[in-house]
C-alpha cells in the first residue's frame, strides 16, 4: 500500500500532466488493476467532471448544452463512485484480514481518497487564482488565504487516512464496502425516466 503522501503527489502531479495540451486520455484499468493505477482512473473522473460543471456554468450557454452537460456529469459521477468502490475493495483484497471485532469506521478509505482527489483540484485552481496576473491585489490575497486553508485541511485529512489505515493492519478499527446504489442512471430505477418511457410507450 502506497503512502499518503505519495497519493497527494500523484493527484498533484496528475492536475500539471493533464491541464497540458493535448490533455491526456482517461486510463484504461487493467485486470487485476494496482492500486496506483485506481487511483488514477478515479481522479480522472473527478478531474473530467471538475470541468464539465465548468461548462455548465457558461453565462451564455445553450439549453441544448447544458443537457449534455448534465448526462455527461452523471456519467463521471457513476464511475467516480464505481472507482471508489474498486480501490476499497483493493484495500480489503490487500491490506491483512480485518478484525471483526474492532470498531467499525463510518467512512471508508475510498470515500477519504475521494475527498482527497477533489481538494487537490481545488488546490490547483486556487493557486491559479493566487497567482493571476490579470486579477486584482485582492483577489489574489483573497486566494492565497484559500490556498492556504485547503492545504491544511488537505494534510489533515491525509493524517486521517494514514491513521485509519494503521489501525486497519494493527486490527484496532475497521471497515466495510458500503455500495453507492446509485438510482439516477438507472432507467428502471428512477421514476422520471420509466415513467416517462411508459407515457411514450402508450401514445
Amino acid at each position: 500500500m502506497s503512502e499518503t503522501s505519495s497519493i497527494i503527489r500523484l493527484h498533484a502531479d496528475l492536475n500539471t500532466l493533464w491541464h497540458l495540451p493535448p490533455e491526456s486520455q482517461p486510463i484504461p484499468i487493467p485486470s487485476p488493476p494496482n492500486f496506483h493505477t485506481l487511483v488514477t482512473a478515479h481522479h480522472r473522473e473527478n478531474f473530467d467532471l471538475w470541468h464539465e460543471e465548468d461548462k455548465a456554468r457558461v453565462p451564455d450557454a445553450s439549453d441544448a448544452e447544458i443537457a449534455r452537460v448534465k448526462h455527461a456529469i452523471d456519467s463521471f459521477n457513476q464511475r467516480r463512485n464505481d472507482l471508489v468502490e474498486k480501490m476499497d475493495e483493493w484495500l480489503l483484497n490487500n491490506l491483512p484480514a480485518q478484525n471483526p471485532t474492532a470498531p467499525l469506521h463510518s467512512e471508508t478509505p475510498g470515500l477519504i481518497l475521494d475527498r482527497l482527489s477533489i481538494l487537490s483540484l481545488k488546490i490547483f485552481h486556487t493557486h491559479i487564482e493566487a497567482h493571476r496576473d490579470t486579477a486584482t491585489e485582492a483577489h489574489r490575497l483573497r486566494n492565497a488565504d484559500r490556498l492556504a486553508i485547503l492545504e491544511h485541511q488537505r494534510d489533515d485529512l491525509a493524517d486521517c487516512l494514514d491513521t485509519l489505515l494503521t489501525q486497519i493492519v494493527a486490527g484496532t478499527r475497521r471497515f466495510q464496502l458500503y455500495r453507492q446504489m446509485k438510482m439516477y442512471n438507472d432507467p428502471e430505477l428512477n421514476p422520471a425516466v420509466y415513467t416517462h418511457s411508459i407515457a411514450h410507450t402508450r401514445h
